[in-house]
């Protein structure tokens, strides 16, 4: 298993060097941004899908412990989507509510505690998801 672990340590080292050096080396300019780019999200994707899949070939015994695999496995599956998606949903909302207070308090400097009410109310979305994972991970 350690030997699992380095593998993909390493792979995901080489997925940040390989882009930086292509970039590095490369002549600055837009192509050389979307080689650097479109390699890193290419090494990134296969990373995970190999991660995924070394982790699932395992020799089950039982059908019970296959089931119980199943469950926590897809338990952890839920708590990672709900972390992810509450906070990608919250930083559109922080996007767009932030522009709008920044531009509300340049024309009046009294509206600064509306939009830091209204700011932290769109960054409170990301924190009910951690806590919506944390209590599925709770009950696994």
């Amino acid at each position: 298993m350690s030997t699992l672990v380095t593998v993909v340590t390493i792979a995901l080292v080489l997925s940040v060097a390989i882009p930086v050096l292509i970039y590095v080396k490369s002549e600055k300019g837009v192509k050389s941004k979307k080689v650097a780019l479109f390699t890193n999200i290419g090494m990134y994707f296969t990373l995970m899908v190999a991660s995924v899949i070394a982790m699932c070939t395992g020799a089950v015994g039982a059908e019970e412990a296959a089931a119980a695999s199943m469950s926590s496995g897809m338990g952890y599956l839920a708590a990672g989507l709900a972390t992810g998606m509450a906070t990608i949903g919250a930083g559109i909302a922080v996007g767009a509510a932030a522009s709008a207070a920044l531009g509300a308090i340049s024309e009046n400097e009294k509206v600064f505690g509306k939009a830091l009410v209204f700011v932290a109310l769109a960054e409170g979305v990301a924190l009910y998801g951690l806590l919506i994972s944390f209590m599925i991970i709770g009950n696994l």
